[in-house]
């Protein structure tokens, strides 16, 4: 007999039993579907559902950045942000930081001609 999953797993269930699929495809098709994905404000698997008119379920997600950092990593922005590379709290803050700053940059106008 198959125990109960826990009251906070249960939402989760439909999405447990989905299977990921992966296509490969040309880099065409890759960036058609990225830039359709980035105009619509989808992610790509949403965007690959409403290709293939599947329903897309738009629920609110805290929008967000992710990145895969390495311990060597962590040494090497420790040493950018004069942090403890072991301060990943801090790390992650200044990150954020850089994050803004480059958003802020990219959404200014170019200064042609001007110095």
């Amino acid at each position: 007999m198959k125990s109960p999953l826990p009251t906070r797993w249960q939402s989760a269930q439909p999405a447990l039993r989905a299977v990921q699929v992966a296509f490969d495809v040309s880099e065409s098709v890759l960036q058609s579907v990225r830039r359709a994905a980035f105009e619509a404000n989808l992610s790509n698997s949403d965007q690959v559902r409403v290709v293939l008119g599947l329903s897309v379920v738009r629920q609110a997600k805290r929008p967000r950045l992710t990145v895969s950092l390495s311990g060597e990593d962590y040494v090497e922005l420790g040493r950018l942000y004069e942090l403890d590379p072991g301060d990943h709290l801090a790390i992650k803050e200044r990150v954020n930081l850089a994050l803004v700053t480059f958003a802020q940059a990219q959404s200014q106008p170019a200064n042609k001609g001007k110095s």
